[in-house]
C-alpha cells in the first residue's frame, strides 16, 4: 500500500495495487475509488484533502494487536 499526499492540487491517493484501472466510481462527493477486474478495489482518491482529512501531510500507521481469549 502506498499514500501520496499532492499539496499542489490537495489530493490524497491511497494506492492498494497496480493493477490496470477498469472502472471509477465517485462514491461520495470528491471520493473516488478505482476498481480492477471483478471490482477489485485498486485505489481511493480524497480531493479537497485538507477540508475532509485532520493533517493530509501526516500520516499515522498502526497494527491492531490480536486479543487472545
Amino acid at each position: 500500500m502506498k499514500v501520496i499526499y499532492d499539496p499542489e492540487n490537495d489530493i490524497i491517493d491511497v494506492i492498494l495495487s497496480q493493477e490496470e484501472v477498469v472502472e471509477s466510481d465517485e462514491i461520495r462527493e470528491g471520493v473516488i475509488v478505482d476498481y480492477g477486474t471483478v471490482r477489485k478495489r485498486l485505489s481511493i482518491e480524497i480531493l479537497d484533502a485538507s477540508q475532509k482529512v485532520a493533517d493530509p501531510k501526516g500520516i499515522q500507521y498502526e497494527i491492531k494487536s490480536q486479543k487472545v481469549a
